[in-house]
């Protein structure tokens, strides 16, 4: 029996194989959920090519969580492919321009760079939560990523910004979801050799950072951890937590100089 035996679980942000949201949906497959995966329209090839890896291949949506018609049709849209209620949705969309939001420019950064970063990697965090509300059951539980951004780190400038509003968007969240007995959590892991790591200036400066001062080691090629962390969210497991940040990120954070 599986952890999340009957459920139905839209994972976004699903790209290369290599990509966090890609483990959690083969995983979240493993342990017995429907999983339907999405990506913004331009990337939807990409996306379709990386799930003919899973099995069963799961349907495939174009979804861009900062378009507010796209969002108004998400409901439609998951009833046109049969569901009728949606037990978890799992938020990995983060984007911040590398050219001029992050590698050291943060001073330099513009607004109008500044509310790309804000919108796609924090606002859209609550908007997509309050799109697929109407499917949501009894219960249900919404699971985001960040990099935890309660210190600041080389490089990360204003998507550090970004995620520091998502941590407290994610509190408020949960206090306003809470009524409803909707949980909602983020995993915070550790650097992994994702596309979306790969743009940003400069971060395999942290693969040794994390080598030598994780306690438990950290391997930045394995997704596994981590997307175990946000599966277990999404299960049953965690009836009473929510508002909570989950570090999978071989304990680097518990650790000082």
């Amino acid at each position: 029996m599986g952890l999340l035996d009957g459920k139905t679980i839209l994972v976004t942000g699903v790209t290369m194989h290599t990509s966090i949201a890609f483990k959690v949906a083969e995983i979240a497959q493993q342990q017995g959920a429907r999983v339907i995966v999405s990506n913004i329209p331009r990337a939807i090839r990409v996306t379709q090519r990386a799930v003919r890896k899973l099995d069963p291949v799961p349907e495939v949506i174009e979804l861009d969580a900062t378009d507010d018609q796209a969002l108004a049709a998400l409901p439609a849209t998951l009833r046109g492919l049969g569901v009728e209620r949606l037990d978890g949705v799992v938020h990995a969309i983060a984007f911040a321009n590398p050219k001029t939001a992050l590698g050291g420019e943060f001073l330099n950064t513009e607004w109008k760079d500044v509310d790309v970063a804000l919108h796609t990697s924090t606002y859209s965090y609550v908007s997509l939560a309050k799109a697929v509300q109407p499917l949501f059951g009894d219960t249900a539980a919404v699971v985001g990523l960040t990099f935890d951004a309660t210190v600041s780190w080389p490089f990360y400038d204003w998507m550090g910004v970004a995620k520091s509003g998502l941590e407290s968007a994610n509190r408020y969240l949960a206090r306003y979801l809470g009524k409803d007995q909707v949980r909602c959590n983020l995993v915070s892991a550790g650097p992994l050799d994702t596309m979306a790591k790969t743009s940003i200036p400069g971060a395999d400066a942290f693969n040794d950072l994390w080598g030598e001062r994780a306690p438990l080691g950290w391997d930045t090629k394995d997704a596994g951890a981590a997307a175990k962390g946000i599966v277990a969210l999404l299960s049953d497991w965690f009836p009473a937590t929510t508002g909570e940040m989950i570090h999978v990120d071989g304990g680097l954070h518990s650790t000082g100089a």
